[in-house]
């Protein structure tokens, strides 16, 4: 084997979701990688290079799936680029609990012919719920390479970088027994085969091509029938419509080869006792103890984030941001007023407020994401599911809501996933009503401000409200505009195992990454705008060209509790939502003498506080989440009808909110 065209071996990794692949990337490339989009996808590339010996790998992380269909974006970009781009190798991340679940994708990765190692990975939770495997076994009965591995530990991984260099130095001579098609229509593809083998499919293999027909694979087709001469391409569909059961076939032709492998090398526990993972199930995946279980863990997350990240920040704030403050202060104080008030107010009120609620943010990403890797979060998909068919919904639409809690960009960018265009639109509607960590982060700061140790309540209750809406508004629209059957939802539950908290330092320390680069490229311009037209022309907030222009707008505000000052934060919140408090530490400008919590704190009652909160979470979404929004919707119109009901129904819930709280 040869090193392509940059002097070096290229590894794909493939596998299922939640094996572990991530980790098994990480361990390989350690820092010497990078996270992108795939051209003309919103499907994440993760690409990295490590060295063993004399020879570079560069390792390509194909997105997770369960097969290569082509049934969804993740699924196209893993098979076009095993296809197009010629890998020197694939490696193969299994979990070696769900042998068989793998073992499937195996299949479809033989029949494009490239060099296969196989990961088995998550040997402990095999262990732990029983399961006897023979690497050995295995790997005799596939003719290919089967590492043992344990990459929470890192067990497995010099195995696995040893293999894939004697695979890639030819050492290892690969001799895979592939899956056959069902014995009843193998006359059948033969035939399909022949028919296909003079036309240019580019480089698509025909054997695999001619496969792919007998499934129904819509791309295959495409291209085949534009390669094709129309007498021919009529000739192939009469073929398949006379077989039409051929898909079942091919179907049926791999599970079998996965049975005779799994048999040969894996031994199952005698009936007994009842394993771990089935006995917490029996509760979380409940249909009324799992809702409770649900809102029980999110009520702890709120609360341990609060509880450890709300001193944190007011240490940060007290002893880092208003020293800042006042050395800044002191050092431009013979200069013009302007330029100490942009440094000391637009630069240090804006940006610093921000930078200081950085450990509720680090709490919070590592919290959901501990959830996530130990197999939690697929659980709340689950018992979701029939919320979303009581809204005419499919059950996948479950999975951008819930990653709408992260950020309603990819919320949106998710519904990709959701074959019906009725279906994908209307999810697309309800994600930007799911509270993202930019509104949580708001959320976080002023929240203990009027309601002290009851702010993890006040937190809950305006999540649930959020969701109550965001159900409310999927109801109705799912019965007004989506009226067709349900379709079921399939989705596996990772068995329960120990996170890796080296997975989830890399998920925190890019989502903070994230959160920073926002903030100094996108918020920081924005709090110094809004400086400068809180204080010209005459230097004083009361008398400036943002409190005139806002005042004409305290009319419609003072019915929520709001001042020009909420106002102004609110629509600041548009380009993205932490802005409005850095607005906030801008018009009040935080720093001389006082926290920006104690300013707000005393300038409005729990009753207001508690009204804008509400607005937070369900005013007109961040511009990325509207952009995105028209992008998936390909509609202006759609995109305002969005932004127009968002508008009104957070004026009428904060209007609603604000004059109950009132007379409590």
């Amino acid at each position: 084997m040869s090193p392509s065209d940059t002097g070096e071996i290229t590894v794909a990794l493939a596998g299922p979701p939640n094996v572990g692949k991530s980790t098994v990337f990480n361990l390989l490339t350690g820092l010497h990688q990078h996270v992108g989009n795939w051209t003309g996808k919103t499907v994440e590339r993760k690409e990295g290079t490590f060295q063993f010996g004399r020879t570079s790998f560069r390792v390509i992380d194909l997105p997770g799936t369960y097969s290569l269909t082509a049934a969804s974006p993740e699924e196209l970009v893993a098979r076009e680029f095993i296809i197009r781009e010629r890998p020197d190798m694939v490696v193969a991340v299994l979990n070696a609990a769900l042998l068989e679940h793998g073992l499937y994708l195996v299949a479809e990765l033989l029949s494009l012919r490239v060099p296969v190692i196989i990961g088995l990975n998550m040997m402990d939770v095999a262990r732990n719920e029983g399961l006897a495997i023979e690497p050995e076994v295995l790997s005799a009965a596939l003719g290919l390479p089967v590492i043992p591995m344990e990459a929470s530990s890192k067990g497995g991984i010099k195995d696995l970088v040893k293999a894939i260099a004697e695979v890639a130095e030819g050492v290892r001579v690969q001799e895979p027994h592939r899956p056959e098609i069902r014995e009843d229509h193998r006359s059948v593809l033969d035939r399909t085969e022949g028919l296909i083998e003079d036309l240019d499919l580019g480089p698509y293999p025909h054997d695999w091509a001619a496969l792919k027909l007998l499934e129904g694979d819509e791309e295959i087709s495409r291209i085949t029938a534009a390669a094709a001469p129309a007498d021919r391409w009529e000739e192939i569909l009469r073929l398949l419509k006379k077989h039409e059961d051929a898909l079942v076939a091919v179907a049926s032709g791999r599970y079998a080869w996965v049975e005779r492998m799994v048999r040969a090398a894996l031994v199952r526990p005698q009936a007994g006792p009842i394993s771990l993972t089935h006995r917490i199930d029996r509760w979380l995946t409940h249909p009324a103890w799992g809702l409770l279980a649900f809102a029980a863990v999110m009520s702890a997350v709120f609360f341990l984030t609060y509880a450890i990240g709300i001193p944190l920040q007011g240490f940060l704030e007290k002893a880092v941001i208003q020293n800042l403050q006042g050395l800044v202060g002191g050092w431009t104080s013979a200069g013009p007023w302007w330029v100490q008030g942009a440094l000391v107010e637009g630069f240090l009120g804006g940006l610093g407020t921000l930078l200081t609620f950085v450990p509720i943010l680090v709490l919070f990403f590592g919290l959901t994401a501990i959830l996530e890797d130990v197999g939690y979060l697929a659980r709340a998909a689950f018992i979701m599911d029939r919320f979303m068919h009581a809204m005419h919904l499919h059950g996948k639409s479950c999975l951008p809501l819930i990653i709408g809690f992260g950020c309603n960009v990819p919320g949106v960018l998710g519904t990709r996933i959701i074959e019906s265009t009725r279906a994908r639109l209307l999810t697309m509607f309800l994600v930007p009503l799911v509270p993202c960590t930019g509104r949580m982060a708001v959320i976080a700061f002023l929240a203990p401000l009027f309601f002290g140790e009851r702010a993890p309540l006040v937190t809950v209750g305006l999540i649930l409200l959020a969701l109550g809406l965001l159900f409310a508004t999927g109801l109705i629209g799912g019965r007004l505009f989506f009226r067709q059957d349900d379709s079921p939802f399939i989705m596996e539950l990772p068995l329960y195992h120990i996170p890796n908290l080296r997975t989830i330092r890399r998920i925190v320390q890019r989502q903070s990454l994230e959160f920073l680069r926002k903030a100094f490229f996108v918020i920081l311009p924005v709090s110094l705008i809004v400086w400068a037209l809180s204080r010209f022309p005459g230097g004083e907030a009361g008398s400036s060209y943002l409190a005139g222009f806002s005042r004409a707008l305290e009319p419609a505000g003072a019915l929520m509790g709001f001042d020009w000052r909420l106002i102004v934060a609110l629509l600041a919140g548009f380009i993205a939502k932490e802005n409005a408090l850095a607005v906030l530490a801008v018009l009040f400008g935080a720093g001389e003498g006082a926290a920006l919590g104690d300013l707000i704190a005393s300038a409005y009652p729990p009753a207001t506080g508690l009204a804008f909160m509400a607005s937070q979470l369900l005013f007109i979404p961040c511009a990325a989440t509207v952009a995105a929004f028209k992008q998936e919707s390909r509609s202006w119109r759609l995109t305002i009808y969005n932004m127009l009901y968002l508008f009104l129904l957070s004026a009428a819930v904060s209007i609603a909110v604000y004059q109950v709280a009132r007379r409590i």
